[in-house]
């Protein structure tokens, strides 16, 4: 039995279709089922990652779990994993985590879920992936409007990677623990800027698409409206001050599963009916 933290979302729910594809049984991490959407042979574990003891009745029988980064006690959920007897955990977390520094919120946050899994009593597997594809989803609500994206950061270029392929990186380490103890940096094939991706996309939607930046101020002011102080200082550090490169490309996705990681030509054809 495997299970799956956020099941609902981009990469959860990868890997949630992904073991379920291979015949995998799995428990599904769900906040409500009735509007959980999940595929065929997935069974849905209502529980809530900011409350440890709501685990506890879904571990029985799981090997391994994919743990998403971030919640308020990570140690204490690891815990409730290691006395259900579950031997190994992917822990997924971020590129910036290999910077060690922990005056950055965000990294801090990724730092503190990879040492609760080490530090858990499980094997473990890190995954600390690039910019997600799925963010270029933010810009849905410019393009139910009209063919202009204003943005931030229109001069920072991402390796950005498809949920498909952290998911398919997760399902192996979750089987092989050939993975165990593993740190595993995972990037897209090539680099692009925002106005790269919107053309492509626009390509494929066969709509002319055109990327605005936004000035720092407006970035600024965007930021924060809509998160806490300490990350919006944590994205100034990260795109602003230049303390976070994502646009290396890294053969690690090829030689984990023997091809190449998808492009962001084939996200955007698989995703297009979600920008109709």
């Amino acid at each position: 039995m495997y299970f799956v933290t956020g099941a609902t979302g981009n990469i959860g729910g990868a890997v949630t279709a992904a073991l379920t594809a291979q015949g995998l049984p799995v428990r599904a991490l769900v906040r409500d089922p009735q509007r959980a959407r999940l595929p065929a042979g997935a069974t849905p574990a209502v529980a809530d990652l900011n409350d440890p003891d709501t685990l506890t009745p879904w571990l029985d029988g799981v090997e391994a779990a994919f743990m998403l980064p971030g919640y308020p006690d990570m140690p204490a959920l690891y815990d409730r994993l290691r006395h259900a007897g579950v031997k190994h955990a992917v822990q997924l977390s971020g590129s910036s985590a290999s910077s060690g520094d922990t005056t950055n919120a965000v990294t801090a946050m990724m730092i503190d879920s990879e040492t609760a899994a080490r530090e858990s009593g499980l094997t473990w597997t890190l995954l600390r992936p690039s910019a997600f594809m799925s963010n270029t989803l933010r810009w849905l609500p410019d393009l139910r409007t009209g063919d202009v994206v204003r943005a931030p950061w229109g001069d920072i270029a991402l390796a950005c990677i498809d949920a498909e392929d952290i998911a398919a990186v997760a399902v192996e380490a979750m089987r092989d623990q050939a993975h165990a103890g593993a740190v595993h940096r995972l990037t897209g094939p090539r680099a692009l800027l925002p106005a790269e991706q919107l053309e492509i996309l626009g390509a494929v939607l066969d709509r002319p698409l055109r990327f605005e930046a936004m000035t720092l101020e407006e970035t600024r002011a965007q930021l924060e409206a809509t998160m806490p102080e300490k990350y919006v200082h944590a994205f100034w550090d990260f795109y602003v001050e230049g303390s976070l490169d994502e646009s290396e490309v890294l053969p690690t996705v090829e030689h984990l599963l023997g091809r190449p990681p998808r492009t962001f030509e084939q996200w955007a054809e698989a995703h297009a009916a979600d920008f109709r």
